[in-house]
């Protein structure tokens, strides 16, 4: 599990899904516009994973935070002709921030069923709001008419994803660099604290309140971000980013990839999303029916997710090729 280092270098394994996703510009033209979404859900799962798997804060209502990023983004671009990307993400960003910051201070003073109830309750009031605001938000209709300028002026959106591609490649890099800082930090290190032993961090002085509310409100802010991006790419919003299907889903992906694990939140989306796709045109009607066996199976034979799998073969192997090694 990563955490805080006095070595926090990037080693030149963590390059590998950068190389990979820049070959897959090139190698897969035709499946940019499915990329393009894969990569704003790793960042919506990198936003996750900072607080249920290094700050253990359990929650079910991460969708609230992506929602309203995406409706902050289609309204000031629909209502207010703004149509710049870079504001809208701004914007979305200080939206979400302000939800998670004034949110996070109230529901982190509770634990538990308690803590969960109410991350439930924030997105269904959310919802019920973007669902009666109708002259703002379309309703149930959803919020057409959506703008989004060409990227500095220069790179238009067109239908094969190219430039949504890279738009959303480079805003999932700034991402990762971010969490990466916070949890190969002091602050990581607290953060693991306090998921490890809450009352421990308590009798040591740490500001255990203020650090939850703070990681909670960045990791609101990423969320936020990554639904303005998804507004931006289908310049259009509907009540499904506010719903519980968005959050429950970003669950599955981490499970899949491995909870905490930093880069447990690229694979599981990756594997979800494409099984989705790959399982939806094969068989329409069963296909959660083929992503509840997946998540069976990974949850029966990995407990650790598909990183937490690849660990154990790494250890059982890297002995075998020692003792190998000696006896040479």
């Amino acid at each position: 599990m990563s955490g805080y280092s006095v070595d926090p270098k990037i080693r030149w394994t963590e390059w590998l899904p950068w190389i990979v996703a820049l070959a897959a510009f090139f190698l897969l033209p035709e499946y940019l516009s499915l990329g393009a979404r894969i990569l704003i859900f790793i960042l919506f799962a990198l936003s996750l994973d900072l607080i249920l798997g290094y700050a253990g804060i359990i929650t079910l209502g991460h969708s609230a935070f992506f929602g309203l990023g995406a409706y902050v983004a289609g309204i000031i671009s629909a209502k207010g002709g703004i149509t710049d990307p870079f504001v809208q993400l701004a914007a979305a960003a200080a939206a979400a921030a302000a939800l998670g910051a004034v949110t996070g201070a109230v529901i982190l003073r509770t634990k538990g069923l308690t803590l969960l109830m109410l991350t439930l309750a924030i997105t269904s009031i959310v919802l019920e709001i973007a669902n009666k605001a109708t002259w703002l938000t379309g309703g149930a209709d959803g919020l057409s008419g959506v703008v989004t300028a060409p990227i500095l002026g220069q790179f238009r959106f067109d239908l094969f994803g190219r430039t949504a591609y890279i738009y959303c490649l480079v805003a999932l890099f700034l991402g990762w660099i971010l969490v990466r800082r916070l949890i190969y930090s002091p602050f990581g290190a607290m953060l693991t604290g306090l998921r490890e032993n809450t009352a421990r961090m308590h009798a040591i002085g740490a500001p255990v309140y203020w650090r939850l509310v703070l990681v909670y409100t960045i990791s609101a802010t990423m969320a936020g971000v990554a639904g303005a991006l998804l507004t931006q790419i289908n310049q259009f919003v509907g009540l499904n980013v506010l719903g519980f299907e968005p959050s429950g889903e970003l669950l599955v992906m981490l499970i899949l990839g491995g909870v905490g694990r930093l880069y447990g939140a690229f694979i599981g989306p990756v594997v979800y999303l494409v099984a989705q796709d790959t399982l939806a045109k094969q068989f329409p009607e069963y296909w959660y029916f083929g992503i509840g066996v997946l998540l069976i199976v990974v949850v029966l034979f990995a407990r650790g997710g598909i990183l937490g799998l690849t660990d154990k073969w790494l250890t059982h192997f890297k002995p075998k090729s020692s003792a190998k090694a000696s006896a040479r």
